[in-house]
C-alpha cells in the first residue's frame, strides 16, 4: 500500500460508487485504497546502504531536473560543507533540499552524516504519521454506500486541510532533527563533542514550501514584485548567539555569550568555566560540550505557500553570505547564462569577493543549492562544455573520496584556521530586507533588525577546544 500526499487541501476522492466525494482529509497525509501509480517511500524502504543508487538524488556537483548544486573547498582545510537535492522525495511532486556546514575537528564527517541520515529520518516520521492518520481516516474513507452525509460534515469540521498538513510536516521536522542529534551523540565512531554542523532544509510539495533549519546557513528566494522586477526574500533566520531569544536561553543555561576584542562583530557561545569553544552559532547538530549550556538542535520551522511570482530558491552555507548580500545572490542566479551553471557561477562570484574584500583572510568553504520552482532546466548543460577549476576538482575529490561517516577511514581531522578581520570592513553591508508582516511569523517573531546580520563575517566557527581539568568548577 502506497502513501499518497496531496498538494492541495481541496483534493477530493471520487472512488465511491454512488458518486459522493470523500473529504480531503483522507488524501492529505493519508493512505487511500486505490491503485498505486507513484513510487513512494513505503515502496523502496530507503537505507543508508543504497543511497547512491536512488534515482533523482544528487549530493555532489551537478544538476537534476529542477536544480543545480555546487561546492568548493576554501583555504581552511578539508571541505566541511555538504549539500543534497532529492527529487521524488515522498512522491513525484515532492523535493527535498539541504545544505550543511560542519565545524570543529570532525565537522566534515558530521555534515555528511547529517546530509545522508536526516532526509531518511524525515521520511520515516512522515510515513509513521501517514499510517496513524490512515487509521483515523479509514472510517471516513471506506464506510461505503451506507455512509451518512453527517459523517462527512463532521469529518470536514476537524480543521482546515492546510493546518493539518502544516502540523504533520512541523512534527516530522522536529522529530527528525531530535533523532538526528540523538544518533550523533551515541555514534560509536564519530566524536561530536566539539564538532557539529548547521542545517538548512526545505521540502517543496506542490505549491507548499516547508522549512526547518538550525545554525547560520541560509535560504532565500528570488521572486518578482508587482513591477516584474526580481527581488530577494529571506526565508530563514541566521541563528546567531546574540539574537535576543537565543542569548536569553543560553544565559539561562549558564552559557556565556560575548565577542572577542579582535572580532567584535562575531558573538560566540562559551562554556561557563572556560573561554572555549567559542561557537559562532546558537543552534547546531553535535557540539555536545555546549548542549547543557544553551546550544540546541531544535529547528525553527516555517511554512510558505508559493505563488507564480516566485522563481527560485537558493540555499547556501555562510561562506557565501559572508561576502554576498541576498540581493546580489538573486541577481547573480537570475543573470546566469544557463540554469545548470547558476550554482557554480554563484560560488565563483563568492570566491572572487573573498579575494577582493578580505585579501588577508582565508576563504571559507562554499556550498550552494539552486532550486528552480517551475521545475524546468536548460536543454543543454554547460557542465559538459566547461572544465572545473583546479580548486573545484580538489574540492569534489576530497568530498567524494572520503565519504566515511563512521570515522574509521584514515584522514586528517583539520581544525579551522584562525584569521582576523577588522570591523570596519563590514560597514559596506546593509541589513537584510526581510519580507515584513508576511514573514514575521515564519521568522520566529524576531525583530527584523536581528534577522539577517549580513555584515557578520566570522573568522571561524570554533575558536578553540575546551581545556578540561580537575580544577574545573562544577556548573
Amino acid at each position: 500500500m502506497g502513501a499518497c500526499v496531496s498538494t492541495s487541501s481541496r483534493s477530493t476522492c471520487s472512488s465511491r460508487s454512488n458518486g459522493e466525494t470523500v473529504p480531503a482529509r483522507c488524501l492529505e497525509i493519508g493512505i487511500c485504497r486505490q491503485k498505486r501509480t507513484k513510487r513512494t517511500f513505503s515502496d523502496h524502504g530507503v537505507t543508508l546502504q543504497h543511497l547512491s543508487s536512488i534515482p533523482n538524488r544528487i549530493s555532489s556537483n551537478g544538476k537534476s531536473r529542477s536544480s543545480c548544486i555546487f561546492t568548493q573547498q576554501g583555504r581552511k582545510g578539508i571541505n566541511q560543507d555538504a549539500m543534497i537535492v532529492w527529487e521524488d522525495f515522498l512522491s513525484e511532486d515532492v523535493t527535498f533540499c539541504g545544505v550543511f556546514d560542519g565545524h570543529g575537528p570532525h565537522g566534515h564527517l558530521v555534515a555528511r552524516k547529517v546530509r545522508d541520515t536526516l532526509p531518511i529520518k524525515l521520511l520515516s516520521f512522515l510515513h509513521a504519521s501517514q499510517l496513524r492518520q490512515n487509521g483515523a481516516a479509514a472510517q471516513t474513507c471506506f464506510k461505503g454506500h451506507n455512509s451518512k452525509k453527517s459523517d462527512i460534515v463532521e469529518a470536514e469540521k476537524d480543521g482546515p486541510g492546510d493546518d493539518r498538513l502544516n502540523s504533520t510536516w512541523s512534527e516530522a521536522f522536529l522529530k527528525s532533527y531530535k533523532s538526528m542529534d540523538k544518533e550523533l551523540r551515541s555514534h560509536p565512531n564519530l566524536d561530536c563533542f566539539c564538532s557539529g554542523s548547521t542545517a538548512v532544509t526545505i521540502v517543496k510539495q506542490g505549491s507548499n514550501l516547508f522549512m526547518g533549519y538550525i545554525g547560520d546557513s541560509r535560504a532565500i528566494m528570488g521572486s518578482k514584485d508587482s513591477n516584474e522586477s526580481m527581488v530577494a526574500i529571506q526565508l530563514t533566520v541566521d541563528l546567531k548567539p546574540d539574537l535576543p531569544k537565543e542569548a536569553e536561553r543560553i544565559k539561562r543555561c549558564k552559557g556565556r555569550v560575548f565577542a572577542l576584542q579582535d572580532e567584535p562583530e562575531v558573538p560566540r557561545v562559551w562554556l561557563p568555566f572556560d573561554d572555549a569553544p567559542g561557537l559562532a552559532m546558537a543552534r547546531a547538530f553535535g557540539d555536545f560540550c555546549l548542549k547543557e549550556y544553551g546550544v540546541i538542535s531544535i529547528p525553527e520551522f516555517s511554512h510558505r505557500v508559493l505563488t507564480d511570482k516566485d522563481q527560485f530558491i537558493v540555499l547556501a552555507s555562510d561562506g557565501v553570505w559572508d561576502v554576498l548580500s541576498n540581493e546580489e545572490v538573486v541577481d547573480i542566479v537570475s543573470a546566469a547564462p544557463t540554469r545548470a551553471s547558476a550554482a557554480r557561477i554563484l560560488v565563483d562570484s563568492a570566491a572572487r569577493e573573498w579575494k577582493l574584500k578580505y585579501p588577508t583572510s582565508k576563504m571559507d568553504d562554499c556550498a550552494v543549492v539552486c532550486l528552480f520552482l517551475d521545475g524546468k532546466m536548460d536543454s543543454e548543460s554547460d557542465y559538459d562544455e566547461h572544465c572545473y577549476s583546479s580548486a573545484t576538482v580538489q574540492s569534489n575529490h576530497s568530498g567524494n573520496a572520503i565519504e566515511s561517516d563512521d570515522g574509521q577511514k584514515s584522514e586528517p581531522c583539520l581544525q579551522r584556521n584562525f584569521t582576523v578581520r577588522s570591523s570596519e570592513e563590514n560597514d559596506a553591508y546593509g541589513k537584510v530586507a526581510v519580507e515584513a508582516e508576511g514573514n514575521r511569523e515564519a521568522l520566529g517573531g524576531e525583530d527584523q533588525s536581528w534577522s539577517g546580520l549580513e555584515g557578520v563575517t566570522r573568522v571561524n566557527s570554533l575558536v578553540q577546544l575546551p581545556r578540561f581539568s580537575e580544577e574545573r568548577p562544577n556548573p
